[in-house]
């Protein structure tokens, strides 16, 4: 375990209003569908102008009273991220690198125009919710609690200019598997049509506005089969990019290829731990241009040996067939490669406290 920026000499003061009316916990047979069930209490800041940010309190779940002008809605200022909270065999709650998420989340606030968050705000308030909402996190196999950072522009103006203020806030919600097949392969589209972001865009911050933009091609693809969506790249339609809810790797010849950030890429934070991984065991990894003709060549030949997607929400996802255009190709035997399960096993091993971690990625909830 590490200690993370932020953590120690805490100067901001994280008020409390615990709830009076404390929601039933699902029971132990309740599938928990992702992102659909809310706990009892949740995180918010506010910020000002001139101000920063203040008034950092945990209170009830609760709706949210917004003004119908305020910007979020017409200019789509807001950004989110998201993580996870596991409770150990011997009654521990551990976090997965939230110091990566918090980079993120203010690297994605710095390209929208959004004040950054400070350290002890993000990670002292998750840990102050999750711990008081601790009951909510579930413990069968495969599940977690899931962590939903945001903020919100609310300053009610009709103009297009960076937001005067803001709110930060934090949800939980207790969760089985993103995809309804969990560590079964799920089937891939590689999508030749929409484009989901360019270099120099904002594919790269976590936003709504990424999201929405990869719709139409989600509900195509789930119209045929398909779980999600592969993207290409927006300017030559040639290059893989990301998946829509996850990064890719691909196991070609040995190697181990995922492609590059390039600015319209999202980075992953469980794309990092899977890089680090696989360079530890011995693999050549390559972080590259990979192009759809060296996939579907890779994949006709038979060097194309594995393919998963990975994120904090599927953790790994493995790919079993890629749909290009007409063409549909099956990944060797279309079952789980053996380092998709080995990267698998010793994440979520990692992540529950099963195996040591000897890369100072989990931070216990005190």
């Amino acid at each position: 375990m590490t200690e993370v920026k932020g953590m120690k000499n805490i100067m901001t003061e994280i008020r409390l209003e615990q709830t009076k009316e404390p929601k039933t916990l699902p029971l132990p047979e309740d599938p928990l569908v992702f992102g659909t069930i809310f706990t009892d209490h949740m995180l918010e800041v506010d910020y000002t102008d001139g101000k920063g940010w203040h008034d950092a309190r945990i209170v009830p779940y609760h709706n949210l009273e917004l003004d119908p002008a305020a910007m979020v809605f017409h200019y789509g200022q807001e950004m989110f991220e998201g993580l996870k909270a596991y409770k150990t065999e011997d009654g521990r709650i551990l976090l997965f690198r939230p110091d990566k998420n918090l980079e993120r989340a203010n690297n994605s606030n710095r390209r929208l125009m959004i004040p950054e968050i400070p350290d002890d705000i993000f990670l002292e308030g998750i840990q102050k919710l999750v711990r008081i909402d601790e009951r909510w996190i579930p413990t069968k196999p495969g599940t977690s609690l899931y962590i939903r950072p945001f903020v919100i522009a609310t300053d009610p103006f009709l103009g297009v200019r960076p937001s005067y203020t803001y709110k930060f806030m934090v949800i939980l919600s207790p969760v089985g598997p993103y995809y309804p097949e969990g560590l079964d392969p799920v089937k891939i589209w590689i999508e030749d049509e929409y484009v989901r972001a360019v270099r120099g865009g904002i594919g790269e911050t976590k936003t709504g506005g990424n999201y929405v933009a990869s719709m139409a091609a989600q509900i195509k693809a789930h119209e045929e089969g398909y779980s999600q969506v592969l993207w290409l790249d927006g300017v030559e339609r040639k290059y893989i990019e990301e998946v829509g809810a996850m990064n890719i790797f691909f196991k070609i010849n040995g190697k181990v290829v995922t492609p590059v950030l390039n600015g319209s890429i999202l980075p992953g934070v469980t794309r990092d731990a899977c890089i680090a991984l696989c360079k530890e065991w011995g693999y050549t990894l390559e972080e590259r241009k990979i192009s759809v003709d060296e996939l579907e060549k890779a994949a006709r030949d038979g060097s194309l040996e594995e393919v998963w997607g990975t994120g904090t929400a599927a953790v790994i996802s493995p790919v079993g067939h890629l749909r290009y255009e007409q063409d549909v190709f099956q990944i060797q035997d279309g079952g789980i490669g053996e380092l998709s399960q080995r990267l698998y096993d010793t994440v979520t091993g990692i992540q529950l406290g099963k195996i040591e971690d000897t890369h100072g990625w989990t931070v216990e909830v005190k």
